[in-house]
């Protein structure tokens, strides 16, 4: 996504992290404190986060809730195993791997049923399908991307250059041969500003569709089933609300973000409606916040099969669908 970091907030993510510490949950005027840690500074993809915050649903659950901006020197895993929160969000993918790794985590629901990842192309690029990448140079954030690793290994893209992604849209708008990967409800919005009309290739297309979850630690979920329970039916209702009316989350990400300006949060939220994102392609509604145990272990047998995954062990105790029908 595209990288706007204020000083100040580098410095307030430090600080709150070196304040909290290893903090377990501890109850304060009748409310759990609660610390989740995101993957980003806020910003539309946490809508429904936001939005169960402003509007008071985590507090009605019995929950004081504290959002933890990430950034690109936050591992949001390491921070939930360490028990620096208790709570992060983060792709199934990188859960399995993080439990292959010996971190004990258990997604406990889908944020996105589609991940908006995806390469990015100029709408007249004679890049029609990922094999036609072969030939060219791809900015990729390099060490982090298992999806495009499956990308070279599916389509054969044997020659490929690899380029570090620069975490905006400055060289794509610069050079009309560029190819960069990027979110469907981001980065196109920025290179629309500079005049450049995009289409995004969806990683999701190919095969390889992690979904976008909450997730907590295999202790803390035995301890605190009704916390987790809590957390859960609180986050999906903010989502769902979200969904049909983001007006109080983005003017809470707008003022701990003022990078975000309010034409790129209602792309953002129109991208994951149009996309069917979050909430799935079925129009009830009944998608948000599921998880399929096919599609977990399919991404577990490409990870596998990826050798990404050295250690086996039973994909279905990095997740549970226990608090899926709380909400």
């Amino acid at each position: 996504m595209p990288k706007r970091i204020s000083r100040i907030l580098c410095a307030l993510i430090f600080v709150s992290l070196s304040m909290l510490g290893c903090r377990r949950p501890a109850v304060d005027n009748g409310l759990t404190k609660i610390v989740f840690q995101a993957d980003w500074y806020p910003q539309p993809e946490h809508g429904g986060f936001y939005t169960a915050l402003a509007k008071g649903y985590y507090k009605d659950e019995g929950l004081d809730v504290t959002i933890l901006p990430g950034g690109p020197y936050i591992t949001v895993e390491k921070q939930v195993s360490a028990g620096t929160a208790q709570f992060g969000m983060g792709a199934s993918d990188k859960v399995l791997e993080a439990n292959s790794g010996g971190q004990s985590l258990v997604a406990v629901a889908a944020t996105m049923q589609h991940d908006p990842q995806g390469i990015m192309v100029r709408k007249d690029s004679p890049i029609h399908s990922f094999a036609d990448l072969n030939g060219h140079s791809v900015a990729i954030k390099v060490g982090e991307s298992t999806w495009f690793e499956f990308l070279v290994k599916r389509f054969q893209l044997n020659n490929v250059r690899v380029v570090p992604a620069m975490m905006n849209v400055a060289n794509f708008v610069a050079d009309p041969q560029y190819i960069q990967q990027a979110f469907a409800t981001s980065e196109p919005f920025f290179a629309h500003q500079a005049g450049i009309e995009t289409r995004v290739l969806l990683v999701s297309d190919a095969g390889y569709s992690p979904y976008r979850t909450m997730y907590t630690t295999r202790e803390y979920l035995q301890k605190h089933p009704e916390i987790v329970a809590k957390f859960v039916r609180a986050s999906l209702k903010g989502w769902k609300e979200y969904l049909n009316d983001p007006a109080a989350a983005h003017a809470m990400i707008a003022k701990l973000n003022p990078a975000l300006n309010p034409e790129w949060m209602q792309f953002t939220w129109q991208q994951l409606r149009d996309g069917h994102f979050v909430a799935g392609d079925d129009p009830s509604g009944a998608q948000l916040g599921q998880m399929d145990p096919k599609r977990w272990a399919t991404m577990y047998e490409q990870l596998v099969d990826l050798e990404v995954i050295g250690k086996p062990f039973d994909p279905t105790t990095a997740y549970t669908l226990q608090f899926l029908h709380t909400q």
